[in-house]
C-alpha cells in the first residue's frame, strides 16, 4: 500500500482502496479513506474522485462514524447531476445503491428533521423511477423510516408494497431483506414466523458482509421467548464471534449483552461491556448508542437488584463506575437520546420502546453457556424465595414443631436432618430440652462438623447414657471413632471402636439394645476397616489376601448378617444392610474382581433406592459407573451415571454435580452420542464454575464440550468454547495432551470458519508441544496441517517451511504416504511463485514419484501396501499433469503451450494406467484421470483419442448408480467431451 504523501496512479489508487476496505472497521480505516480521496484529487481524473468518494462513503457507513457519510454522498450526487458521463456503469449503480443507506441512515440521526428525511425519500423514489428501477428498494426504505418513527400503520403498508414489488439490482441482498422481514414479524409477536423467515440466513443459504451476524443477534430474544434455549445459546456463541470484530454492529452487540442479562449470565455481559469501552461514547450513530445504553441500564439495574450496586463495573472512560452509578447514568443517557428522537418524530414511541427494554425481567433464571467467564463482580446472589403468605416477620418458631420435624428427618435419614437440628439449637434454651433432646442435638451437631466433631460425639454419648439409652451411646462413640479415621488416625480409630463394638454385641445379646444401635456400631467399625483398606491401597497397593482387606470383608459380612433379616422392618437397618452390600462391592474392586464389584455395588444401590434413601445410592452409583466403564459395559455405566444424577439432584454439592455430568458426558461421547454428551459437558462446566472449580474441572469440561460440539459440526460454538478453555488448561493439572488436543480442535474449527491464519497458529503451537513427545506422528501431522492452513492464508514462504518440516518428520517416521503428500503440496506452492516456480515444482513432483517407486514392496504378497503405493503413484502423476497444464503462462506462444500439454498428458496417461491396475476400487479416480487426459488430447487436436476416452468413461458407468453424484457428474462430463470432439472433427 502506498504511504501518505506518495503520488499514485489510478491503478495503485484502486489497489489501495481495495486493501483499505479489507482492513477492520474503525477510525483507522476511515482516516485512510480520507487520505486516498486526497490522492485521487491529485490525479485530475473525475472517475478516480468518484471512486474515492464512494469508498469513503462505504467505510463511513460501516463504522461508528456513520454520520459522516452524508458529505461524500452530497458531493457524489452533485457530480452526477453536473456530469453523469463521468460515472461508469459500476459507479452509476453504486450511487443509486447508497441512496438507501443515506435515506434510512438519516432516521438514525435525531438532528435531521423529519421533513428532510421525507424529502430524501421522495428524491430517492424519483431518481429510481428515472433510472428504471423497481420500487422495491424504495418501499423497503420507507418501511425502515416508518417503523423507526413509530408510524406502524404506514410501516405495514410499506412492508406489503415492498414484498409485492419486483426484485431488481437495487434490492437489498436476500439475507438483509429477510433480516428486516423477520424483525418486523418478531416485533408483532410472531416469533416463530420470524425464525422461519430467518431460517435461510441462519442455515447459510443467503449471506453477506453483515449476515448472518445481525440475524443471529436479532433471533436471541425470540428464541428465549419460545423456550428454544439450546438454539439461543448456540446463536449467541456463533453470532457474537461474528459481531465482535465489526465496529459498526453496535446494535447487534447490544443484543448479545441483552441476551446475557436475560439468561442469568451477568458476568458474561460485563465482560462484553469491558471489550468495547468506545461503545459508551461513540456518537456517530445515536440510534445504536441509545440501544447500547438501554441494555447497559438493563444489566446494571439487574446487578443492583441482586445486591451488587456497589461493585465496580466497566463504563465510560475517565472514571470508576459502580453498578448503581452506571445504571443511573445509562438510563438518563438512553432516555435523553430517545427524547431527541421523539421530539423530532412528534411521538413518544422511541422512549416507550427504550423503557420497555430497560425494564425487562429475566426470561431464564440460568442458561449455562459453556464458556469461561472471569467475573468482573462478585457472583450475583439470587433473590431468596418469597416467604409463605401465613409467615410474619415477628413470628417465633415453635420448638415442639421444630423438634418434631428434626426427628422426622432423622428417622428418614434425610440429608437435611443436620440443618433441622441446627434450627432446634437456635430456637431452644438448655432448660427447654430434655436429656434425650440434648443428646440428639449434640449428636447431630457433631455430624455436621465431620472430623472436628470427635469431642461432641463423646459428649453425645454421655447424654444418651444419662437419658437411659446405652445402645445409642455406644453408637455415638462408634461415630466418633469413624471421624478419627477420616482425619487419618485409623489406628487410633480402631482402638476407639473396639470397646463399643464388644459391648454393643453383648448388650444386643442380652436384649439391652436393638438392631438399630448394634448395626450403627457395626457399620462404624466396618467403615474404619474399609478406610484402612483405602489407605493401604494408596501406600502399597492391596491384593486379594491382604490382612486389611480380609478384616474389612469380615466386618461387612457381619454387618450384613445382622441387618439384612430386619431390613424390611426399619429404614435405618435397611440402610445398614445396603451399605454392607456396597462395602463388599468396594472390597471386591480392591481385590481386582470388577465383575463381582459391579454386581454388589448394584445390589447396594438398588437396596438404598428401595428403602426410600436414594441419596445414599449416589456415591456407589458413581463408583459403579467407573467400574462398568472399565468392564466395557457402556450401557451399565450410562445407567449408573444417570441414576447417580437423578438420586443426587437435590443434595449434591456443585462439584459433585460437575463430576457426575462429566462422567456421563464421557460415557455418551465414547458411544458416539455427541449431542447428549455435549449437553452434560455443558452442565458439568456450569456446576464446576459454581463450585469454584472453573480452572480445573471446569476447564476439562469445556475441553470436552468443545470436542463434542466439533464432532457435530458446530464449528463456531466449538471454537468459542475451546478458546475459553485454553487459558485454564495446564500440563500439570490436565496433561499436555489435553492442551495439544484443544489447539488441534481449534485448528479444525477455524479452518472450517475460513480463519486459516489463526488455524495455523493453533496447529503450530500444538506442534511445538508435540515435538517433545517420544512418538512423533502427532508432531508430523500438526506440522502438515499448519502448512495447509498457511497456504490457504497465502503465507507461502511459511507454508513451504512447514511442509518441509512435516516432510522431514514423515521421512524419519518411515511414513511414505505423508512424505509424498508433503512433496506434492510443496510443488503446488512452488507454482504459485513467480519466476522458476514450475521448475521447482517439477523437481518436487519428480521426487514424490521416485519415493513412490522406491518404496514399493518387493514382496508381491504384501498386496495391500503395494496397492496403496500404486494408488499414491497414480495420484502423484495425476497431480503432476494437472500442475503442468495449469502452469501455462498467459503470454506463452502456441509451441510452448503445446509442449506443456504434451508433458501433462504423459503424466495423466501414467495415472490412468496406475488406477486401471487397481480395478474397481479405483474406478472414480481412473475415470477422472481419463477425462483429464481426454480434454488435453482435445486441446492437442487429437479428437479421436479424446472421444475414445469419453466412450471408455461412459462404458465404465453403463450400469452405474444414477443416484451417485460422481457417476452423474462423470457421465455428463464425458458427454460434453464427446460433443466437443464432434464439433472439431
Amino acid at each position: 500500500m502506498s504511504r501518505t504523501g506518495e503520488n499514485m496512479d489510478f491503478d495503485a489508487l484502486r489497489r489501495a482502496m481495495q486493501e483499505n476496505y479489507e482492513q477492520p472497521e474503525g477510525p483507522a480505516r476511515n482516516a485512510r479513506a480520507e487520505v486516498l480521496l486526497a490522492e485521487a484529487e491529485k490525479l485530475n481524473i473525475p472517475l478516480a474522485v468518484i471512486e474515492a468518494l464512494g469508498h469513503q462513503l462505504k467505510v463511513y457507513n460501516y463504522s461508528s462514524e456513520k454520520d459522516r457519510m452524508f458529505v461524500p454522498f452530497a458531493r457524489l450526487l452533485r457530480m452526477w447531476d453536473e456530469r453523469p458521463e463521468d460515472f461508469d456503469e459500476y459507479e452509476t449503480h453504486s450511487l443509486h445503491w447508497v441512496f438507501k443507506w443515506v435515506s434510512s441512515g438519516m432516521v438514525g440521526q435525531p438532528h435531521v428533521p423529519l421533513a428532510s428525511i421525507e424529502k430524501w425519500l421522495g428524491e430517492m423514489e424519483h431518481r429510481y423511477r428515472l433510472a428504471g428501477h423497481s420500487e422495491r428498494a424504495v418501499r423497503s426504505t420507507e418501511f425502515t423510516v416508518a417503523r423507526s418513527i413509530g408510524d406502524l400503520a404506514r410501516a405495514e403498508r410499506a412492508y406489503t408494497a415492498w414484498l409485492a414489488a419486483d426484485r431488481d439490482s437495487m434490492a437489498d441482498c436476500h439475507a438483509c431483506e429477510l433480516h428486516d422481514q423477520g424483525w418486523w414479524r418478531a416485533e408483532q409477536g410472531s416469533d416463530a414466523e420470524a425464525l422461519e423467515l430467518w431460517r435461510p440466513v441462519l442455515e447459510g443459504e443467503y449471506t453477506c458482509a453483515h449476515e448472518p451476524h445481525a440475524v443471529l443477534a436479532s433471533s436471541l430474544v425470540p428464541l428465549l421467548r419460545l423456550g428454544r434455549l439450546d438454539e439461543a445459546r448456540a446463536h449467541h456463541l456463533r453470532g457474537f464471534r461474528l459481531v465482535r470484530p465489526m465496529e459498526s454492529m453496535r446494535g447487534a452487540y447490544a443484543d448479545h449483552v441483552e441476551f446475557c442479562v436475560l439468561t442469568g449470565n451477568e458476568a458474561r455481559a460485563l465482560e462484553l461491556l469491558a471489550e468495547r469501552p468506545a461503545y459508551f461514547t461513540d456518537a456517530g450513530e445515536p440510534r445504536s448508542r441509545m440501544d447500547f445504553l438501554a441494555v447497559v441500564a438493563l444489566l446494571t439495574d439487574r446487578l443492583t437488584s441482586l445486591g451488587l450496586g456497589a461493585q465496580t463495573v466497566p463504563g465510560p472512560a475517565g472514571r470508576t463506575w459502580t453498578a448503581a452509578e452506571l445504571a443511573a447514568h445509562a438510563r438518563v443517557e438512553a432516555l435523553s437520546l430517545a427524547g431527541r428522537f421523539d421530539e423530532r418524530n412528534g411521538t413518544a414511541y422511541v422512549s416507550g420502546r427504550v423503557r420497555e427494554r430497560m425494564d425487562q425481567p429475566p426470561l431464564v433464571e440460568r442458561l449455562p453457556l459453556g464458556i469461561r467467564t472471569t467475573p468482573t463482580v462478585a457472583a450475583p446472589a439470587r433473590p431468596a424465595p418469597a416467604p409463605s403468605a401465613d409467615a410474619t416477620a415477628d413470628s417465633e418458631p415453635d420448638l415442639a414443631a421444630l423438634l418434631a420435624e428434626a426427628r422426622r428427618l432423622s428417622a428418614a435419614l434425610h440429608p437435611d436432618s443436620v440443618a433441622a437440628w441446627a434450627a432446634v439449637a437456635e430456637a431452644a434454651d438448655d432448660e427447654d430440652l430434655t436429656p434425650r433432646d440434648r443428646a440428639e442435638l449434640t449428636d447431630h451437631e457433631a455430624m455436621g462438623l465431620g472430623p472436628e466433631g470427635v469431642e461432641l460425639f463423646a459428649r453425645a454419648a454421655e447424654l444418651y447414657e444419662a437419658a437411659g439409652d446405652p445402645g445409642e451411646a455406644l453408637a455415638a462413640r462408634a461415630r466418633g471413632a469413624y471421624v478419627l479415621a477420616l482425619s487419618g488416625r485409623t489406628r487410633e480409630a480402631l482402638a476407639a471402636v473396639l470397646e463399643p463394638y464388644e459391648r454393643v454385641l453383648a448388650l444386643f445379646a442380652e436384649g439391652g439394645t436393638g438392631v438399630q444401635q448394634a448395626a450403627s456400631v457395626l457399620v462404624g467399625r466396618a467403615r474404619i476397616l474399609l478406610q484402612r483398606v483405602h489407605e493401604a491401597a494408596e501406600t502399597n497397593g492391596a491384593g486379594d489376601g491382604s490382612a486389611a482387606l480380609a478384616a474389612a470383608e469380615t466386618a461387612a459380612r457381619e454387618l450384613l448378617a445382622l441387618a439384612e433379616p430386619e431390613a424390611g422392618n426399619d429404614v435405618l437397618v435397611a440402610s445398614r444392610a445396603a451399605e454392607a452390600q456396597a462395602m463388599l462391592g468396594e472390597l471386591a474392586a480392591h481385590a481386582g474382581d470388577a465383575e463381582r464389584a459391579a454386581e454388589l455395588l448394584t445390589r447396594g444401590s438398588e437396596a438404598f433406592v428401595a428403602a426410600g434413601l436414594p441419596w445414599f445410592a449416589v456415591e456407589y452409583e458413581a463408583r459403579l459407573t467407573g467400574i462398568a466403564r472399565h468392564l466395557g459395559d457402556a450401557e451399565a455405566a450410562e445407567r449408573a451415571a444417570r441414576g447417580a444424577l437423578e438420586h443426587g439432584a437435590d443434595f449434591l454439592e456443585p462439584t459433585g454435580h460437575a463430576q457426575l455430568h462429566l462422567q456421563l458426558a464421557e460415557i455418551l461421547g465414547a458411544t458416539g452420542q455427541f449431542g447428549p454428551a455435549a449437553d452434560h459437558a455443558l452442565e458439568a462446566s456450569h456446576w464446576a464454575d459454581e463450585g469454584g472449580e472453573g480452572p480445573t474441572l471446569g476447564a476439562w469440561a469445556r475441553h470436552q464440550l468443545g470436542g463434542f460440539l466439533l464432532r457435530q459440526g458446530h464449528w463456531a460454538e466449538a471454537a468459542e468454547v475451546l478458546e475459553s478453555a485454553l487459558p485454564e488448561l495446564s500440563a500439570q493439572t490436565h496433561g499436555d495432551g489435553a492442551i495439544v488436543q484443544t489447539h488441534w480442535w481449534l485448528g479444525d474449527c477455524l479452518t472450517e470458519l475460513g480463519e486459516h491464519r489463526e488455524a495455523a497458529e493453533h496447529w503450530l503451537q500444538a506442534a511445538e508441544i508435540a515435538r517433545q513427545w517420544p512418538e512423533q506422528r502427532d508432531h508430523a501431522m500438526l506440522a502438515h496441517l499448519a502448512a495447509e492452513a498457511l497456504g490457504h492464508a497465502e503465507l507461502l514462504p511459511e507454508a513451504e517451511r512447514a511442509y518441509a518440516r512435516a516432510g522431514d518428520l514423515w521421512r524419519s517416521l518411515g511414513n511414505v504416504h505423508g512424505l509424498i503428500r508433503s512433496l506434492r503440496a510443496r510443488a503446488w506452492l512452488a507454482v504459485r511463485k513467480e519466476g522458476s516456480g514450475l521448475d521447482t515444482a517439477r523437481e518436487l513432483m519428480g521426487e514424490a514419484v521416485r519415493v513412490c517407486e522406491d518404496e514399493a514392496p518387493d514382496d508381491d504378497k504384501d498386496y495391500e501396501a503395494r496397492a496403496q503405493l500404486v494408488a499414491e503413484l497414480a495420484q502423484t502423476h495425476r497431480q503432476f499433469g494437472d500442475l503442468v497444464a495449469r502452469s501455462t503462462p498467459d503470454d506463452a506462444d502456441d509451441e510452448a503451450i503445446h509442449a506443456l500439454f504434451e508433458e501433462a498428458l504423459a503424466h495423466v496417461t501414467l495415472a490412468v494406467a496406475g488406477f486401471l491396475s487397481l480395478g474397481e476400487d479405483a474406478l472414480h479416480s481412473r475415470t477422472g484421470a481419463q477425462l483429464a487426459a481426454g480434454w488435453l488430447e482435445a486441446d492437442l487436436e487429437h479428437p479421436g483419442w479424446a472421444a475414445a476416452r469419453a466412450r471408455e468413461v461412459l462404458a465404465a458407468y453403463a450400469e452405474g448408480d444414477g443416484a451417485d453424484e460422481t457417476v452423474v457428474a462423470r457421465r455428463a462430463e464425458a458427454e460434453r467431451l464427446l460433443r466437443a470432439t464432434e464439433s472439431t472433427a
